[in-house]
């Protein structure tokens, strides 16, 4: 049986009125999730940028989606299987 995860990807105008910076969030997310495919396919993943971000911010936004990410993959692994 195939596992089939979800992925999800929210970045509204407010928060970045670029289309070109949206997108480039967006792009850099998913090569987060793409480098952790393993740990990734096992969840549903929503990412969603809720502030207003400055331009210069979108990397350091999308870094830190990283290493929220990674925590949440490690918090999940040390879960004792139910």
């Amino acid at each position: 049986m195939e596992t089939i995860s979800l992925k999800h990807y929210i970045v509204g105008r407010k928060a970045l009125p670029r289309a070109i910076d949206r997108n480039r969030f967006k792009r850099l997310v998913r090569q987060t999730l793409r480098d952790r495919r393993a740990e990734a396919l096992a969840f549903d993943v929503v990412v969603r940028l809720k502030g207003p971000l400055k331009r210069a911010g979108v990397d350091a936004a999308a870094g830190e989606a990283a290493q929220l990410l990674a925590r949440a993959f490690a918090a999940l692994r040390s879960r004792p299987a139910p």
